[in-house]
């Protein structure tokens, strides 16, 4: 339970009528109310799980709101990140967060840091809030969260999501355990694929955003039980709640600084890696693939290694589609091989990136290719605008 000063806490004629239904519950009541006035909470991202529990936390009147976010709308955004807007598309989130914040509770401060977290600034920004929301997507960011939280203090309510399943929780609340307990070491590089290659249903980090919002005002009233100590798993696709007991691990690493968390997590070397293989891997252009198709020759396989839904939404004229997930368990291996039998491989996938490693496993099977820079993406943008983006 936060203790702030509320003793000079006024509400207006205005707040009494806006807040009415907090005031007549006996575990908000007055005293409750001032609590959320005089509450700073920082909220990192507004993306999914921000843009919910940003309007939530508006709405309930919490006093303080300090959004960290360097990223600007874009139209993909908008089936999930309800606080932007269309005509929000191409600037900059914070700003699109702020308007509708302030739509919402005009009673509301709002800080804006436009700027991407690091550990040369995150103390500095995380110092003066009570409570820190994490809604980042990514695990450099969420380590960095934890330990700036663990330094100073501050209780970090956390939120992931992927695909039709959340993950909910409090660390570092009244002696529980923080993020490392949970994950002491990162995965490896690239296992977790990201929302824009795995997807994710529009609702979920509503659902989960909405439940970090509620943690918070919890603790800021001080009232209920919290997540503290608990995992809350959400599966969208069967609407079922189930929870993990989490505990502090008393052999955990001491937390005594800010690191470089990219590199804790392994990126330098996964882009180094990334590198290496890029300058080793035969590439060509949207533009020379269809400089090669109009040439009408045939001596060449297409493939694509996208999933099959995404192949429903778009194709390069004659492409073959071969999944990624099956070149991976080497069942299509026989496959590809027949149906390249000499002639040229040339592989794409959404953005490159999923090619390039069908290309890489397929060479350890003396099978030899070339990928398409920006893949499908790129041919919808530079080549054909008729071909659906998504």
């Amino acid at each position: 339970m936060l203790n702030p000063n509320i003793d000079e806490i006024q509400l207006t004629k205005d707040e009494y009528e806006r807040y009415s239904r907090h005031l007549i519950l006996p575990e908000v009541g007055l005293e409750g109310q001032k609590r959320l006035k005089a509450a700073s909470v920082l909220c990192i991202g507004t993306g999914g799980l921000g843009a919910p529990l940003l309007l939530y936390l508006a709405a309930a009147g919490v006093g303080r709101i300090g959004i960290v976010d360097f990223d600007v709308v874009d139209s993909s955004n908008l089936h999930r990140q309800v606080i932007h807007g269309t005509s929000w598309v191409g600037k900059p989130k914070i700003e699109s967060a702020k308007s509708r914040i302030l739509e919402i509770n005009p009673n509301c401060q709002v800080d804006l840091y436009e700027t991407r977290l690091s550990s040369e600034n995150a103390l500095e920004i995380v110092q003066p809030y009570d409570i820190v929301v994490d809604g980042t997507d990514n695990f450099p960011t969420r380590y960095l969260v934890n330990d700036a939280c663990v330094l100073l203090d501050k209780p970090n309510v956390y939120g992931s999501i992927y695909r039709f399943e959340g993950q909910a929780t409090v660390f570092n609340y009244q002696d529980g355990p923080n993020y490392r307990d949970l994950y002491p070491e990162p995965p490896p590089p690239g296992l977790v694929p990201s929302c824009a290659e795995g997807g994710v249903l529009g609702i979920l980090p509503g659902i989960i955003g909405v439940i970090q919002a509620t943690e918070t005002v919890k603790i800021i009233l001080g009232q209920g039980t919290t997540l503290s100590g608990r995992l809350l798993l959400f599966n969208a696709l069967d609407m079922k709640f189930r929870e993990l007991k989490l505990r502090p691990n008393p052999e955990r690493p001491l937390i005594d600084k800010l690191v470089d968390y990219e590199e804790f997590c392994g990126i330098p070397q996964l882009k180094a890696l990334e590198a290496k293989q890029q300058a080793e891997m035969d590439e060509m252009s949207v533009q020379e693939l269809k400089q090669l198709i109009d040439s009408g020759t045939s001596d060449f396989v297409l493939l694509d290694v996208r999933n099959p839904n995404e192949y429903e939404i778009a194709q390069i004229p004659g492409s073959t589609l071969i999944p990624l997930s099956e070149i991976e368990s080497g069942e299509a291996i026989p496959k590809v091989k027949q149906l390249v039998n000499g002639h040229r491989l040339i592989a794409h996938c959404k953005m490159g990136g999923r090619s390039a490693k069908a290309l890489g496993l397929l060479k350890e099977a003396g099978i030899e290719g070339t990928n398409v820079k920006g893949g499908i993406q790129a041919w919808s943008r530079e080549v054909d605008p008729a071909v659906p983006e998504y």
